[in-house]
């Protein structure tokens, strides 16, 4: 007899839930809290925190999509390392001269100039002053010293980071390397 109770009870029950549901008008929210999460303003305060901000701090050690660490310091002996070992991921099938030219002109030409001279537009108008060529004798510049460079900046030269991707920054750098081999011919 208990159990046919307990039958009776439980399809009491599903019928009940069954029939709340009604394709004509939005269903019944059981748990509201499940649907409409609370919204919190980024930078208001919020007692639910610790430090008392609705505002999150990344977890120590995430990354962001997309981004790739790069492990050298910008320092004069991450520059040195780069320079002596840092090497091109990019093999002779994905080097792409024509696309590094295009970004060398968008992004480098201004103060290098468009043959890597150091006579671009801004250092003819003497905006910028000082800017070598690559092919002055006493700048030994590698694949390596260049992304980096890039990478970084570098005296007055500031940073192309959020400019160019990684690849756009190797293919770069072999078009710069190509354009000291045409100036040392």
């Amino acid at each position: 007899m208990k159990s046919l109770i307990k039958i009776i009870t439980i399809v009491m029950v599903l019928v009940a839930v069954v029939s709340c549901k009604k394709d004509t008008r939005p269903n019944y929210q059981f748990m509201p809290n499940m649907y409409e999460s609370v919204g919190y303003e980024t930078y208001n305060e919020n007692a639910m925190f610790e430090n008392g901000m609705a505002s999150r701090v990344p977890a120590e050690g995430s990354v962001p999509r997309g981004f790739v660490p790069f492990d050298i310091d910008n320092t004069i002996e991450g520059y040195d390392l780069a320079k002596a070992t840092l090497k091109s991921p990019l093999d002779s099938t994905k080097v792409d001269i024509e696309r590094g030219k295009a970004l060398y002109d968008i992004y480098c030409g201004i103060c290098h100039g468009n043959q890597g001279d150091g006579q671009g537009n801004l250092v003819k108008r003497e905006k910028i002053l000082g800017v070598p060529a690559y092919n002055d004798a006493g700048r030994a510049i590698t694949e390596g010293s260049i992304y980096h460079t890039i990478h970084y900046g570098k005296n007055t030269m500031g940073s192309y980071v959020n400019q160019l991707s990684i690849e756009e920054r190797w293919q770069v750098v072999a078009y710069v390397l190509q354009l000291k081999a045409d100036l040392e011919k």
